[in-house]
Formats: C-alpha cells, sequence, structure tokens
C-alpha cells in the first residue's frame, strides 16, 4: 500500500525478444524510473519460480523482482492470456506493462493485436514518457569505443554525469576498427549511436547534450 509499482509482462524467460530488449531495457532505466516516483519495478511471466529465477540471474536484473505466475491465474484474470503453442510454449501472457498505484492500476500499454511477438508500447523508454511527459529521452546510446582511449573516457564520463544509460562495444571484444569504420564510415573512436542513428564522435555529442 501506498507504493508506485511498474510491472512489464512477457511471454517467457529466455525468450529472445524478452532477454535482448525487454528486460535489459528496463534494467537500464531502473534509476530513471526511481528518480520519476516509481518505488518497485515487477517483471511477471508465467513460467515457474525456478526459472524466473535463474532468467533474473542471467540478466543480471537484481533491481527488478521477477514473478513467476506459475500456473497462469493472474495473467488470465487479467484478460491477457494468450495461447502460443505455435511457438511451443503453451499458454502465456501478452506482452504488456501497467504503472500501479497504491494497488490499484492507473496506466496500461497493451501491446497491438497483430501476429507474431509485437515490442511497441511496453518498454521502460514508453513507462518513462508517461511518467515524465516534460523531459525528452535521448533513446538508447550505444557507444563504439576502445579500452584506455582518453576521448572515448570522456564521453563514458559525459554520458554518467548526465545519468544517461549506454552500452559500450570495444576494440578487441569482436570489435576491429573495419567494423567501427562500416558502421560509422570512420576509423576512429568513439562513435556513439543513439536511438539507432550515428552521432559522431565525443565532440558531436558534447554539442548534443549542451544543447539539451
Amino acid at each position: 500500500r501506498g507504493r508506485r509499482v511498474v510491472v512489464f509482462a512477457l511471454p517467457g524467460a529466455f525468450t529472445p525478444t524478452c532477454s535482448t530488449a525487454h528486460v535489459p531495457g528496463y534494467v537500464a532505466r531502473l534509476k530513471d524510473l526511481h528518480e520519476a516516483g516509481i518505488d518497485d519495478i515487477v517483471c511477471l511471466s508465467v513460467n515457474d519460480a525456478f526459472v524466473m529465477e535463474a532468467w533474473q540471474r542471467s540478466e543480471k536484473a537484481e533491481g527488478v523482482h521477477f514473478v513467476a505466475d506459475a500456473f497462469g491465474e493472474f495473467t488470465q484474470a487479467m484478460g491477457m492470456s494468450v495461447d502460443h503453442r505455435d511457438a511451443s510454449l503453451g499458454m502465456r501472457s501478452w506482452r504488456y506493462s501497467m504503472l500501479v498505484d497504491n494497488g490499484k492500476i492507473e496506466k496500461m500499454f497493451i501491446e497491438p493485436d497483430v501476429p507474431g511477438d509485437p515490442f511497441q508500447v511496453s518498454d521502460a523508454d514508453t513507462m518513462l514518457k508517461y511518467l515524465r511527459p516534460d523531459q525528452k529521452s535521448l533513446g538508447p546510446v550505444m557507444m563504439l569505443a576502445r579500452h584506455g582511449c582518453p576521448h572515448c573516457g570522456r564521453a563514458k564520463a559525459l554520458l554518467k554525469e548526465r545519468g544517461i544509460p549506454f552500452e559500450a562495444i570495444h576494440l578487441g571484444d569482436e570489435l576491429t576498427m573495419q567494423g567501427v569504420k562500416a558502421a560509422s564510415g570512420t576509423a576512429t573512436v568513439p562513435q556513439i549511436f543513439i536511438d539507432g542513428k550515428l552521432i559522431g564522435g565525443g565532440d558531436k555529442l558534447a554539442e548534443l547534450l549542451a544543447a539539451k
């Protein structure tokens, strides 16, 4: 009681979209969600508790509570049960998120009823936009970098100072300078991508953040 909780539900533990996008997105935005007044973040799936515990460890998602709806009773009561036998999963949850305030549902973001496994509105960024409508989000940030590079270090520090989550892929970690050039058109690091678009190097990042 008296708590604001974000719940996001998904089809299954260790499944592709859930593991590569849905859960990592909320893990990356934990700090932002708490700063927006959220007390707890819950991941719900029709799986048993042992699978959910193993998945939480695999995702390094200690800040998210993983809840098992083992028999699908809660999911069915919510009207979110879906037959995924076509994917060899059986009855699972439709993908959605909701904001629960003091035990009452304030807002729901339900994925559209289209074939496949849509992932458009139940992500962490959509929830943050609802919680903070006046605050503009940069979108996902990814950096091509090199260990020990001072320019890369300054770019990382700038993002950390602003509290902006990001991922970095470093030269040598399955990345070559040829790969950097193929992705960005130049053989220098860092190269920063925001929301799927190339921003450029550290100077361009500084200019972008200074303008916001």
